[in-house]
This record gives structure tokens, C-alpha cells and sequence, in this order.
């Protein structure tokens, strides 16, 4: 992970499943190995804790946000890039007051999401 820094603060977040997903690119767009997810969160949201069955790269464009991994919380803001392996839980939260831009790029079409316990979680948009 690039550009952070450790946090220990506790927050309070609101689900952010679903977020706002204005576009994305996957097995419907004809790609076969490969997605890609823009995703809105308003400050104070988070996802759910989850995992994906392929690496994930997420850059972040706007706002600030907080990732939490392997029993650590990183800080992040613009221009920063989270390296997200597969099938390691993690959870974002938008920190910030104002809403968190980012950009998911997977190696997968369809990604498939899960849940602490294993569970596969449908998402709010096609993958």
C-alpha cells in the first residue's frame, strides 16, 4: 500500500452496500478477465467487511478514507493506491466531509464478493 499511514481511531460508520456505483466495465462490456468499479461513498459510510475472489487495485480520486486490513487501519486521501490481494478481508471508509471517489480495477469478470463468514454477498450492480 502506497501513501498511508497507520490510524488507531475507532469510528462509528454507516453500511455503504450499496454505494453508488455510477459506472463500471465487466463480462457485459465483452471483457473476460478484467472489471472495473467507480464507486461514491458519502462521508461517514463504509462497505461492509469483505473479500473478492481476484486482486484488487483501488486508486483513490477524491476525498479521504480509511482502509481497514490485516488488524491495521491505513489512512488514505487523492492520488493514493490500495493494493488489495485476493481473498484477504478488508473494509473502506469514507473519512472525510466530503464524499470518497474511487476507482476498483479487478482481476476478475464477474467478481465475486464475500462476506466475514465465507458468504458470497450479491452486490447492487451487475459485476
Amino acid at each position: 500500500m502506497l501513501g498511508m499511514r497507520n490510524s488507531t481511531r475507532a469510528r462509528p460508520a454507516r453500511s455503504c452496500w450499496p454505494c453508488g456505483v455510477p459506472w463500471r466495465a465487466g463480462q457485459a462490456e465483452g471483457l473476460q478477465q478484467l472489471s472495473l468499479w467507480r464507486q461514491t461513498m458519502a462521508p461517514g459510510s463504509a462497505t461492509p467487511q469483505h473479500s473478492h475472489d481476484c486482486d484488487e487495485i483501488v486508486l483513490c480520486l477524491a476525498g479521504w478514507g480509511e482502509l481497514h486490513i490485516d488488524g491495521q487501519a491505513h489512512r488514505f486521501g487523492a492520488n493514493s493506491t490500495l493494493v488489495l490481494p485476493r481473498g484477504v478481508p478488508h473494509q473502506i471508509f469514507a473519512s472525510g466531509p466530503m464524499p470518497l471517489e474511487t476507482l476498483g480495477v479487478f482481476g476478475a469478470t464477474p467478481v465475486a464478493t464475500f462476506g466475514p463468514a465465507g458468504e458470497t454477498l450479491a452486490l447492487p450492480w451487475r459485476s
